[in-house]
């Protein structure tokens, strides 16, 4: 069974530290490493300098595009608390308008550049998965990305100001961040073994592979989840709508670049 210790790590002078944002941090950290290790051996011809800059670049557009995501739609919400929009440190920052505000932002910064960027997407692929891996636990302090009541073994307590109303009689729920997080490690591996195994690929094809499992992974455990910010007609969640375009946007992705003339 688990049950989060709460938000709030420590104090420091007048000021809460939460565990969501050394997760975040910690997660960030990891990631460069990560991207820092395959580059020296895989992709050596990428200058580290560039590693550096799209990793600033990717975290601040990271951050603001997905919070933006999440705020945009609970703007019911937010709009009667505009004040809380800044507070990430209480959760609520969307993967998916990461992605998206990453992939954009980086694209723009890449093709100034006039470098590969479906190379550059490869490599930085592998650091977006490791983040997602570490991150999703900053759920669990929140007390949030949980699934539907269940009575397993690794059951998720849930406090009873963070059910939804129509659950409130509930207090274990399926661990959802938890499957994320062993989902993604698994990409992670699958990725890796192209990376190592299939030396001939083509470039961006780990990168689009990326998109797409993800894109399916997140939509068999939205299936369960019960607290995302937005449902849609008979149960579908926004983010499952994001996670077909996904989907679609990846395998258009391989199907182009096993198309064009090499």
């Amino acid at each position: 069974m688990f049950t989060s210790p709460g938000s709030i790590a420590f104090r420091f002078l007048s000021f809460d530290i939460y565990w969501y944002g050394i997760i975040i941090a910690f997660a960030m950290f990891v990631s460069l490493i990560v991207i820092l290790t395959i580059r020296k051996k895989y992709y050596s011809d990428i200058p580290e300098d560039n590693i550096f800059d799209i990793s600033l670049l990717l975290i601040i557009s990271g951050i603001i595009c997905a919070r933006i995501y999440y705020v945009i739609l609970d703007w019911q919400y937010f709009s009667s608390h505009p004040s809380l929009i800044p507070c990430i440190w209480n959760g609520g920052i969307s993967i998916h308008g990461a992605i998206i505000g990453g992939i954009i932002v980086s694209y723009l910064y890449i093709k100034k550049k006039k470098v590969n960027f479906l190379k550059y997407a490869d490599l930085f692929s592998f650091g977006i998965v490791t983040g997602q891996i570490i991150g999703r636990w900053g759920n669990f302090f929140n007390s949030e990305a949980y699934g539907l009541p269940c009575d397993l073994p690794w059951k998720l307590y849930i406090p009873y100001e963070f059910r939804p109303a129509f659950y409130k009689g509930y207090q274990y729920f399926h661990p959802a961040f938890l499957y994320e997080s062993l989902a993604n490690t698994l990409l992670l591996g699958i990725m890796l073994y192209i990376l190592i195994k299939k030396p001939n690929r083509k470039t961006g094809t780990i990168f689009f592979l990326y998109i797409i499992l993800y894109g399916i992974i997140r939509n068999l455990i939205e299936n369960i989840r019960i607290d995302s910010v937005l449902n849609l007609l008979n149960g579908v969640h926004f983010a499952n709508i994001a996670s077909l375009v996904f989907i679609i946007f990846g395998f258009a992705g391989l199907y182009y670049i096993h198309s064009k003339k090499a």
